[in-house]
């Protein structure tokens, strides 16, 4: 326990006693923690921009951080704080263009816009934004304390118990979850998930025999991760908005409503009501984060299914869809919920959790010096394992980012 301790205390000295980007008053100020509060404000402009996303930021910058701190053991930390800054402020941005102008400025703010425009409508865009902001944030602190006590004893059971076969059944349970958000269209989610298959065997195997590279020597290291999500993301997304201004003739009309009170911001009795539901929603988000391959739009819409049903047993409530504050504050808090949870199978596994924690497994193997898997958390004896010291880095960095969400992430 001692040793563990001495760990944690060195992780956060290497944030606050980490290189300088330069001094005020004679005071340095850590490089690391400025790439985070930088990267927090790009992701909640980033987020609060409809069309972009967290992840699509986060591999635009990773080549430009990469280039400006080189591949030094240095680097590690100011680009992880980046990145992660990113990963919390984009989804606490997402909510306000889907309340504001029924836009989901992320994937994971889809049904958020459901209650958070109807209320926006009534006069009260500052009351659903509050509850937004208060719902994700206090999800993204419960995924992060979830993420400290269970990465580590989940690597030990990881390196004892599990072998290639349990991690490939886990693999193949969290790819099964795509069945639960496509609805009547399960064929094609199923479909869409064998080409993303397919394009990843496309490289040489251990074996080193090529591997679907149809005889291109470019293809002979695979397809590069980058390229195929920002295709993905940026071609998807605007096909996507095409076919939604061509379909619907009426897509950007001003529909004018009047006014259902003038009282805006929280209301008494706001935070015992959402309470439940941001609960709820919390652990749903934390639960999905942990499984490797599923997404935060996954949580965010069985949290609102769970939070629909309950409100249905009451019927003296305000049903969802109507500006309810339950529909916000669960939606919020299951997909932030979702950011710290994520970090389990890449800690744990080597695996990534969502599309936003592939880049952070790309900026370690690009920088080299930590390798995400159970060995990060070994402490051998008589030597320091410098992994586990950058492991309590980055939990260190994911603290501070959700103290700068409850305190910048109000205004």
């Amino acid at each position: 326990m001692t040793e563990m301790l001495h760990y944690v205390w060195l992780g956060i000295l290497s944030v606050f006693q980490g290189p300088a980007i330069l001094e005020i008053a004679g005071v340095g100020l850590p490089v690391a923690l400025v790439m985070l509060v930088a990267g927090l404000i790009t992701g909640i402009a980033v987020g609060a921009t409809p069309g972009l996303a967290g992840p699509m930021a986060m591999a635009i910058s990773l080549p430009l951080l990469i280039s400006a701190f080189g591949f030094t053991p240095d680097a590690l930390l100011p680009v992880f704080g980046f990145l992660i800054g990113i990963m919390k402020g984009a989804t606490l941005g997402g909510a306000v263009p889907a309340i504001l102008f029924n836009l989901p400025g992320t994937p994971d703010a889809m049904m958020t816009t459901l209650d958070g425009f109807p209320m926006a409508q009534q006069g009260q865009p500052r009351r659903a934004l509050r509850i937004a902001q208060l719902s994700s944030v206090a999800g993204d602190t419960f995924s992060d304390l979830v993420l400290f006590i269970c990465a580590p004893f989940l690597a030990v059971v990881v390196e004892a118990y599990l072998d290639l076969p349990e991690k490939t059944a886990l693999l193949i349970l969290s790819i099964s979850f795509v069945a639960a958000v496509m609805g009547r269209s399960v064929g094609k989610g199923l479909l869409s998930v064998s080409l993303g298959l397919l394009v990843a065997y496309i490289a040489t195997g251990n074996d080193l025999s090529p591997r679907l590279t149809l005889g291109f020597d470019v293809l002979q290291s695979g397809i590069p991760l980058i390229a195929a999500v920002l295709g993905v993301l940026i071609v998807g997304e605007i096909f996507a908005t095409l076919e939604r201004l061509w379909l619907d003739n009426h897509a950007l009309d001003v529909i004018p409503v009047e006014k259902g009170s003038t009282q805006d911001g929280l209301q008494s009795g706001d935070i015992r009501r959402i309470s439940p539901y941001v609960g709820r929603g919390a652990v749903i988000g934390a639960l999905i984060g942990a499984l490797p391959g599923v997404g935060s739009t996954l949580a965010a819409t069985l949290s609102y299914t769970m939070a629909a049903r309950r409100i249905k047993r009451h019927p003296q409530a305000q049903p969802l869809g109507t500006g309810a504050p339950e529909g916000i504050a669960a939606t919020e808090a299951a997909n932030s919920a979702v950011s710290g949870a994520n970090l389990i199978p890449v800690l744990s596994l080597g695996i990534p959790g969502n599309a936003a924690a592939v880049f952070l497994i790309l900026a370690a193997d690009s920088i080299g010096g930590f390798n995400p898997g159970p060995g990060v958390f070994s402490m051998p004896d008589g030597a320091l394992n410098p992994q586990l010291v950058t492991v309590f880095g980055i939990f260190t960095l994911m603290s501070l980012g959700n103290v700068l969400n409850w305190t910048v992430g109000v205004e």
